[in-house]
């Protein structure tokens, strides 16, 4: 199977460096260089389609513009690229969401993907009204993602479960096609609902072996329900002509960094309930003295932008064949969608897009002609 290329539409703001912001707290960092202004974001939507990328990830939370609106703005200024818009279930009816979601598929003639995030931070959840705990949030997303579903048969659709109940709950029309629905999550509490009612199971970037674990996992539960399910990764890249360019790059990100501002980031990552945010931190366990490349997990695997940043934490870091190996090196472990982002994200959209999306198409890995074709 081919794989497929996403790319990351940064709402709440860019710059050259990510020492701007911790997921843009303005309280932890200065503000970002570019702001997220919808000039500025449709350049790299544009750049993104031009490039070859199926869609780009907008994500949600506090320090974002929100994810539906944004995107929804960015429709008409491209023509097939897709929004993967991320959205907390907690936070909003299900049947709306439904509602939403076919609304948007229409008007985008088919271009959403939704990624289902159920928040792993209790003091966000708390910011928008949510007080429940963590393994109740996976099991209210559980039943969301079932009440969505039903409404998008297109007939009346009852439910009553522990967290939501629903009478003749119905659309307008479905949405058509369905969108994917992408979803992630490392505990207990999340993995059978991804194996329930994801269509792509999205992890961070950890080294091979761990992601391998992790997919064996999902894909028995998932084979328990009768079920197939799809594969995604979340990574930053930083690839260039040479693999010296290429970690020279990181280093500046690196030095770049404040022994301060690393403690406050890593002492609000520590405190998060998210069993994948505690994976990401073991990788580096904010070693900021251990220089750029003892920051390397696996060969070509960074963890030095977990220090400052919550989620996703590592990048792939070097040449443009180095990359596009460690890119093969997942693929194989059965990772088939690749949702990526860079610093700043339109230059990095270019390294990526003229540099490695070439390679990877001359092995075979990618099916789209475009790939080999002349950008411009």
């Amino acid at each position: 199977m081919s794989i497929t290329l996403h790319w990351f539409l940064p709402t709440s703001g860019d710059g050259r460096t990510i020492v701007e912001r911790f997921h843009a707290n303005r309280s932890l960092g200065a503000p970002a260089q570019r702001p997220a202004d919808i000039d500025y974001l449709g350049q790299v939507a544009r750049a993104a389609e031009q490039l070859g990328f199926t869609g780009v990830l907008t994500p949600t939370g506090t320090w974002c513009e929100d994810a539906w609106l944004t995107t929804a703005a960015l429709i008409s200024q491209t023509s097939r690229l897709k929004f993967l818009v991320a959205f907390r279930p907690g936070v909003i009816s299900p049947t709306l969401a439904a509602q939403m979601a076919a609304t948007y598929q229409r008007i985008s003639r088919g271009r959403l993907l939704l990624n289902v995030v159920t928040g792993g931070d209790a003091i966000e959840q708390q910011r928008f009204g949510d007080w429940h705990d963590h393994d109740q949030r996976y099991a209210r997303t559980d039943e969301f993602l079932t009440i969505v579903r039903g409404v998008w048969t297109g007939k009346p659709f009852d439910f009553d479960g522990d967290h939501y109940r629903v009478a003749g709950a119905t659309v307008l029309a479905p949405p058509d096609p369905l969108p994917q629905i992408y979803f992630g999550g490392s505990s207990p509490a999340a993995l059978p609902v991804a194996a329930r009612s994801a269509d792509v199971y999205l992890t961070w970037g950890e080294p091979p072996a761990q992601v391998a674990e992790k997919i064996a996992k999902v894909r028995a539960l998932a084979e328990a329900h009768g079920r197939k399910l799809r594969f995604g990764i979340r990574l930053h890249t930083i690839s260039r002509d040479t693999s010296e360019e290429a970690w020279r790059e990181a280093g500046k990100l690196l030095d770049a960094l404040d022994p301060d501002q690393v403690a406050k980031a890593q002492a609000q990552l520590a405190a998060s309930e998210s069993v994948g945010q505690q994976r990401m931190v073991q990788l580096h366990r904010g070693a900021l003295d251990a220089g750029v490349r003892g920051l390397e997990i696996h060969p070509g695997l960074w963890a030095g932008i977990g220090l400052v940043r919550g989620g996703a934490g590592t990048a792939l870091v070097g040449s443009h064949a180095e990359v596009a190996d460690l890119i093969a090196e997942y693929h194989s472990l059965g990772i088939d969608e690749f949702v990526l982002s860079g610093y700043p994200h339109l230059e990095e959209a270019y390294w990526f897009g003229e540099g490695v999306r070439p390679e990877l198409a001359r092995r075979g890995l990618l099916t789209d002609e475009r790939a080999l074709a002349p950008v411009g």
